[in-house]
Parts: C-alpha cells; structure tokens; sequence
C-alpha cells in the first residue's frame, strides 16, 4: 500500500481546490446581497457555521472509532512499519471525509444557485 493513500489524496486535494471557491462562492452572495440591498440569507450563514460544528464533531467520532479499530487491529495482528502506515492513512482519511464531503456538498449547491 502507498502511502497516503487514493481516497485520502483525493479529499485533501477536494479541500485544497474546492474549499477556497466555496469561500469565493459565498462571499459573492454576500457582497451581492449587500449591494442590492437585499435581505440577509440567514439560511446561508447559519449553515455555513453549523455545518462546520457538525463536520467537527463528525470528524472526532470517526477519528476515535478508527483509531481504537487500528489499535484493535494491531493488537491482534501486530505488524511492521508498513502496517503502521496503513493505520495512521485510515485514521487520516476518517478525520477528512467529514470535511471534503460537505466541501464537494457546497461546490455542488453554490454553484447551482441563481444570482
């Protein structure tokens, strides 16, 4: 196995390219709303800070579960570095996942929204 692995290559590279044009797509809508004087989409920011308290909290159980799964593994199995390498990629990728999930999420809502 490489290290680190597809699938936690594949998030952090998620968080990396899309997080900043989430960022980008919700401070347009801001700066949008604020010169039309329009209403305040309180939908929105009340979901941009919720979802990162959930994806928090989401990330810590599944970082928790993954770590006791590795150490269990271990455990019963023992193993050189290659199998250390292994534990930590999975206990990265559950500590990501919640993250790069509600990024890929956002990009695919924002970008749907009308103007």
């Amino acid at each position: 196995m490489t290290y680190p692995s597809r699938k936690l290559s594949n998030d952090l590279a998620t968080l990396w390219i899309e997080a900043p044009m989430v960022m980008a797509m919700r401070m347009q809508q801001m700066w949008m709303t604020a010169m039309t004087g329009g209403g305040v989409n309180m939908t929105e920011f009340n979901r941009m800070v919720s979802e990162k308290m959930m994806a928090a909290a989401e990330s810590a159980v599944a970082t928790n579960i993954a770590m006791t799964q590795q150490n269990m593994a271990a455990m019963t199995k023992g193993g050189g570095a290659s199998s250390h390498q292994a534990a930590a990629d999975a206990v990265a990728q559950a500590m990501v996942k919640p993250y790069s999930k509600r990024v890929r999420s956002n990009v695919r809502r924002l970008s749907k929204q009308k103007g």
